[in-house]
């Protein structure tokens, strides 16, 4: 049913999400598994261990989840049984795997230097930066490969590749990690501006280009697709703010990283740019324009249920 004006309440809890998510989760682990038995034949075997350690450690797999989340076409939850899906599973591990590339080169001591990520030592802490180097190559490489081997027409493999390629490379995620780099140290000269530019590639790139592959799938139209767009854009900078407030509220245990990093870096987050209260105004501000998105989706003919519950997923996590 199509609301009548935007919502203006922002934190109602969607029941079934997390349900769903953890249903998703459980069929993911195993497909990603598998993908991994055939991409890498033919692997060193200590590269290949480093590689199933970073990528087979668990973690919310959100962005797999946002895959099949963009695919909706007006049904309320992703059916992940249907076999016409099929092919949305190799786009999901593809995504995935850019995913923990990412974060085993966010680790490195040259990089955000962390010791711990969901709750054990960092790729290059259990085994060697060295190796924690190549096994991230690895993974951005493999996750190319999946698309490749995607059961889907070719039109849509490639405007997959042109997606990923796009949220990975300099125009998103390794870019904002050179600003984020260029800018420690220098967070009372950055404004709300910098900040959300700097976090909307660094974080909000792959989220937003897990959306937007789901949509491309079904062959959603362009005005339904720049929305899906627009709300994976607020979705992304949510997600940040809320990790940038978790830093500083959550414990080593909860979060399965280590808190404080941020401050003790002297890095631009939210909370060290704009303090507590003001990344707590910008969370919410944020969320406010998501639901927007998702009511104006609505007019459009989509269902938004299950993104609304993805949303509220991600500002009430506590990891």
């Amino acid at each position: 049913m199509i609301p009548e004006s935007p919502p203006t309440a922002t934190h109602q809890a969607v029941p079934g999400f997390e349900t769903w998510l953890k249903d998703l989760r459980s069929r993911f682990e195993s497909r990603l598994a598998g993908a991994l038995d055939r991409l890498l034949a033919d692997t060193p075997a200590d590269l290949a261990e480093a590689i199933r350690y970073a990528a087979l450690d668990g973690g919310k797999r959100l962005r797999p989840a946002l895959v099949f989340l963009g695919s909706l076409q007006g049904r309320p939850w992703p059916d992940l049984d249907h076999p016409d899906h099929e092919s949305l599973w190799a786009a999901a591990v593809a995504v995935e795997l850019v995913h923990v590339y990412s974060l085993v080169h966010d680790d490195l001591p040259s990089m955000d230097d962390d010791e711990l990520r969901r709750g054990r030592p960092t790729l290059h802490r259990a085994f060697d930066e060295a190796t924690a180097v190549l096994a991230g190559d690895a993974l951005q490489a493999l996750a190319f490969a999946a698309l490749a081997d995607a059961d889907a027409a070719q039109p849509v493999r490639l405007e997959w590749t042109r997606q990923l390629a796009k949220a990975a490379g300099p125009a998103g995620m390794v870019g904002g990690q050179a600003i984020d780099l260029a800018l420690a140290g220098r967070r009372e000269a950055v404004d709300l501006a910098t900040l959300a530019d700097l976090h909307d590639r660094k974080t909000g790139a792959l989220i937003r280009a897990a959306l937007a592959m789901g949509a491309r799938w079904p062959g959603l139209g362009s005005r339904q697709c720049a929305q899906i767009d627009r709300f994976g854009r607020l979705l992304g900078r949510a997600f940040q703010i809320q990790d940038d407030i978790l830093d500083v509220t959550g414990s080593a245990e909860a979060l399965g990283k280590t808190p404080g990093k941020d401050s003790e870096a002297d890095k631009c987050s939210y909370v060290t740019v704009t303090g507590l209260d003001g990344a707590r105004r910008e969370l919410d501000d944020t969320v406010r324009h998501a639901h927007a998105a998702l009511w104006e989706l609505g007019t459009m003919g989509g269902d938004s249920h299950a993104l609304s519950g993805c949303l509220d997923f991600v500002i009430h996590r506590q990891y």
